[in-house]
């Protein structure tokens, strides 16, 4: 792990506003700052965010400050696949317009640390303290938020006012980066390939930790981070020559209280584990899960077949399903897949053939990018 330094031992502090909503804005984000410190090791990290510092420390080590502000709203959530309408347009009702007290508070910060860059993941808070600030402000997006609700206007023409208000912050930005899959496109300084974190173990050395036989086939079954009540756990014992990889299933097994073994094949691991969620990805045979932006650009890059579960009311599925038919090996799944009905398809999925990826990564690509607009 990296020693800590002040903030003054670097040559250059950036700031990254990062959304809350879910794993995936903030997965893309450190993959961009570990491909940047990578590349440039004076760079120090200043994150602003509700995600937990667990998740930035996996990727980036303890070389970074992370302060727990609510940067955006996103969608309200009641489970990986269902958003809550109401709840979300009353969170927004709170959060706009923004209080002057705390963008004061965090532009000054920034200012104290000599903040060279604010990044933003789709967070709004971050454009709205960059101008406070007077530093210049970068929008890494593949949607923006007035895009994802107008999915929703026909619902509830309350979405209006929040659409409005994101549309202005949007057009305040200095900079913009578009990440594939782009669900809009618009005019912006780079257009970089899915961005993922990069696998660091091989994945020999992962199947041996999992304790995957030699020549069996291992299946990684996620939905991105969020929990998720599996129901077909022991159902995936009529299948012995495949080893089912799912994390959060152990916290799952434990909630149903059976006595029963866990199938010989299940490797349940809790939501928080000891293996990076790409290098289990690298590992597999096939990715089974949400189709969500992190989930995918890393399944791209690892090339592995995909059976995927869309969002039907999120707007953002929409891109991404169409990339996936387009550039990735990969079966739809029923929306309804916590059952089971998505085994039969496993055959079919495990025939898919793997793809050899070339190119550069699009968190490599960002920080190339970022590194020269700091660079003065």
């Amino acid at each position: 792990m990296e020693p800590v330094l002040s903030h003054r031992q670097y040559r250059r502090c950036v700031a990254f506003f990062v959304t809350p909503h879910g794993y995936g804005h903030a997965a893309r984000a450190a993959a961009v700052m570990a491909a940047w410190r990578k590349r440039s090791p004076d760079v120090h990290f200043e994150i602003f965010t509700r995600m937990p510092a667990w998740f930035f420390e996996d990727t980036l080590g303890s070389a970074f400050v992370l302060h727990n502000v609510l940067t955006d709203i996103g969608m309200a959530q009641r489970t990986a696949l269902d958003e809550d309408l109401e709840e979300t347009l009353r969170q927004l009702d709170r959060f706009f317009p923004f209080d002057p007290v705390i963008v004061h508070r965090l532009a000054e910060h920034l200012k104290s640390r000599e903040c060279r860059l604010v990044v933003c993941d789709i967070a709004p808070l971050g454009i709205a303290v960059a101008r406070a600030a007077g530093i210049p402000s970068v929008l890494i997006e593949n949607f923006t938020w007035d895009y994802i609700y107008e999915g929703y206007l026909e619902k509830d023409g309350r979405f209006r006012t929040p659409i409005e208000r994101m549309r202005e912050l949007y057009a305040l930005v200095d900079y913009r980066i578009q990440t594939e899959p782009v669900c809009q496109r618009a005019p912006c300084q780079l257009t970089t390939a899915p961005v993922s974190r990069a696998p660091r173990t091989g994945s020999s050395h992962i199947r041996q930790q999992l304790e995957i036989p030699d020549g069996a086939r291992m299946v990684l079954i996620t939905m991105g981070g969020f929990s998720w009540e599996y129901r077909f756990l022991e159902a995936l014992g009529e299948y012995p020559g495949v080893f089912f990889v799912v994390p959060g299933a152990r916290e799952v097994w434990d909630r149903m209280g059976t006595t029963r073994a866990m199938p010989a094949n299940l490797v349940a691991l809790p939501h928080r584990s000891r293996f990076f969620h790409p290098d289990l990805v690298n590992a597999s045979d096939a990715v089974i899960g949400k189709a969500g932006y992190s989930t995918v650009a890393e399944v791209y890059w690892a090339g592995v077949p995909f059976g995927y579960v869309p969002r039907a009311n999120f707007r953002e599925s929409q891109a991404l399903v169409q990339f996936i038919a387009q550039e990735m090996p990969g079966i739809p799944l029923d929306a309804s897949f916590d059952q089971g009905d998505w085994l039969v398809h496993l055959p079919a999925i495990l025939t898919l053939p793997r793809v050899a990826r070339q190119g550069q990564n699009g968190a490599e690509q960002a920080a190339q990018f970022l590194d020269q607009l700091a660079d003065w």
